[in-house]
C-alpha cells in the first residue's frame, strides 16, 4: 500500500479503513479516523479512541472530547475551526495505552494526515501523542507550555504538547497548566 498515492484526507481515510497491519482493527468497532474541518489551520492529535469513540466512530466525542470542545470554545475555537485525530484509529481493548507497535503500525498514516492537512499549528494532546510523534522519551510535564517544531513535507509545523483532557478530567487542578497552553496557541494563530 503506497500512503503517497493518497491525495486527499478522504482518500487517506478509505486506505486506513481497508489496512490489515494493526492488531487493534480486529477488536474495534469503528474506524475513528478524524472529526473536524479538513481544511483547518489547527489539528490536534490524541492517543487513542475510547469506548465512546469506538461507538460513534469519532475521535473525542466521550467525556474529555466534550471537555476539549470546551476548553476549545474558551479561546474562540470550534469543531468548525479544528481537526482532530489519535496516534491510533482503533480502540485498544478495555482503553489500555496503544502499544509501541500499534502506534508505529499507524504512524505512516498520521504523518500523511499531517501532511494532506499542512496545519499552521500542532496540539499534542498528552505524553503518549507527544512522545511518538515528537520522538521523544520525555514526559509531558518537561514538554508543555513551550513551541516545539514538526517537520513535515520540508516544513515546520508549530508545534505544542498539552495535557490530555482525560488526564485533566481525573486531576482538575492541573487544569491551569493547560489553559495557559490553549493561550499559547490562541496567540499563535492571532499571529499568522
Amino acid at each position: 500500500m503506497d500512503i503517497g498515492q493518497a491525495a486527499t484526507l478522504a482518500e487517506l481515510e478509505a486506505m486506513v479503513g481497508s489496512f490489515e497491519g494493526c492488531a487493534l482493527k480486529r477488536t474495534a468497532k469503528s474506524l475513528c479516523f478524524a472529526r473536524g474541518n479538513p481544511e483547518a489551520r489547527i489539528m490536534l492529535i490524541g492517543e487513542a479512541p475510547g469506548r465512546d469513540e469506538d461507538l460513534h466512530g469519532k475521535p473525542f466525542v466521550g467525556r474529555a472530547g466534550q471537555l476539549l470542545d470546551r476548553m476549545l470554545a474558551a479561546i474562540g475555537l470550534s469543531e468548525a475551526q479544528i481537526y482532530i485525530t489519535n496516534t491510533v484509529y482503533w480502540r485498544p481493548p478495555g482503553n489500555r495505552t496503544p502499544t509501541p507497535e500499534e502506534i508505529e503500525a499507524c504512524a505512516p498514516f498520521l504523518a500523511r494526515q499531517i501532511e494532506l492537512l499542512s496545519p499552521q499549528v500542532l496540539v499534542l494532546l498528552g505524553g503518549a501523542a507527544a512522545k511518538s510523534i515528537l520522538g521523544t522519551s520525555e514526559g509531558i510535564m518537561r514538554l508543555r507550555g513551550k513551541w516545539l517544531t514538526y517537520q513535515c513535507a520540508g516544513r515546520s509545523i508549530a508545534t505544542l504538547a498539552t495535557l490530555h483532557p482525560a488526564y485533566l478530567l481525573r486531576k482538575p487542578d492541573e487544569k491551569r497548566y493547560a489553559w495557559r497552553d490553549l493561550l499559547m496557541v490562541k496567540e499563535k494563530i492571532e499571529q499568522k
